[in-house]
């Protein structure tokens, strides 16, 4: 059994039914306190947020990769019967966190599936792929808690693949396949440096979200806010605590379509920090004087401009269209504290354009 089954078979045990880890428990139940009760069906604040650490930065193919750290985090997976809780394990060290952008637009793609390996010595510690994430303060990224044998000096390697999404303009041309390797220098005293805030009582579990941090040399996964999409934007509705920001741009050529037709793109992001929402299926049906003029798949794609968001070519737009943009699946990421009960059911959004 890897260690990825093992995360998947212990996903709702508490480490309180572990023997032989008492330290290690008072430790972790410290950085994992209990939940709020009560929690909404929405973004709330968490219980608590965290720091992290930035061993280095690497640049290759058209990337950058940042490989940052934080204390074990515990974390929610989506699966096909619902949201599922995987604990912090008595093995877990630390989250590592790749964060990887292209480096023309500062854009953080959430396709290219960084693979990770840590060896120490040249001996093999853990070999995993992190999941796809949305965090309040860290945004989308990709992360895992990992495994690491103590104080000492690790390498680590983080290779990614081609993109699987739709790329326009400049992305097109960035097709991914770069590998960066970091000297990691750990010890249990630095980790510990690392900053944790509690959240005051009569806030966590209220509807809000605590500011994404400012990371200084590594770009955040926003998208922007209506005023600064391209276009003409023409409308927003919400669903499952997400907001949906309609535009339509007048040249749908670098889109897949001609000169001629408009591009319908929808925009949907998190409330309070405009995280963007990637790994959605949505379509959507637009009807002009009752009748449908256009009824199909919204298709993500990733356009330096308007960066990560779903679209398609149409023919026309015009004022006072309905359209309805129908939810297929919601966002297949991993989410942490404050998120995992949100953008989970997703009833149709109504936009009058």
């Amino acid at each position: 059994m890897n260690r990825r089954d093992v995360l998947r078979a212990v996903g709702g045990t508490s480490l309180v039914g572990i023997a032989g880890c008492a330290g290690l428990f008072e430790t972790r139940s410290a950085r994992a306190p209990p939940l709020p009760e009560n929690r909404p069906d929405a973004v709330y604040y968490p219980t608590h947020y965290e720091g992290m650490k930035m061993p280095g930065m690497k640049e290759q193919g058209g990337y950058r990769c940042a490989l940052t750290y934080s204390y074990a985090h515990r974390f929610w997976l989506m699966k096909p019967n619902g949201i599922t809780k995987v604990e912090i394990q008595p093995e877990d060290s630390i989250h590592l966190m790749p964060v990887v952008w292209e480096t023309q637009t500062g854009i953080i793609p959430p396709d290219i599936n960084p693979q990770l390996t840590i060896t120490q010595s040249g001996d093999s510690i853990d070999q995993f792929a992190p999941w796809p994430m949305l965090s309040q303060p860290m945004g989308f990224h990709f992360g895992d808690n990992a495994q690491i044998e103590g104080d000492g000096t690790y390498t680590v390697d983080v290779s990614i693949g081609g993109p699987s999404t739709r790329r326009t303009g400049s992305l097109a041309e960035n097709q991914g396949n770069a590998s960066f390797t970091f000297e990691f220098e750990f010890s249990e005293s630095t980790l510990n440096e690392i900053a944790y805030t509690d959240i005051p009582d009569d806030r966590e579990g209220t509807k809000g979200a605590v500011d994404l941090m400012n990371m200084e040399m590594v770009p955040n996964s926003q998208v922007p806010t209506p005023d600064a999409l391209p276009g003409n934007v023409r409308g927003s509705g919400t669903s499952g605590d997400a907001k949906f920001v309609v535009t339509v741009l007048e040249d749908a050529s670098r889109f897949g379509g001609d000169e001629e037709q408009k591009y319908l793109a929808v925009s949907p992001r998190t409330p309070y920090n405009r995280t963007m929402l990637p790994m959605m299926s949505l379509s959507g049906t637009l009807h002009r004087d009752g009748t449908s003029v256009f009824d199909g798949i919204l298709q993500a794609t990733i356009d330096p401009d308007l960066r990560y968001h779903y679209g398609t070519t149409v023919a026309d737009v015009q004022t006072g269209d309905d359209l309805t943009i129908t939810v297929d699946s919601p966002p297949q990421t991993a989410r942490h504290e404050g998120y995992e009960t949100a953008f989970v059911d997703m009833p149709d959004v109504q936009v009058t354009l």
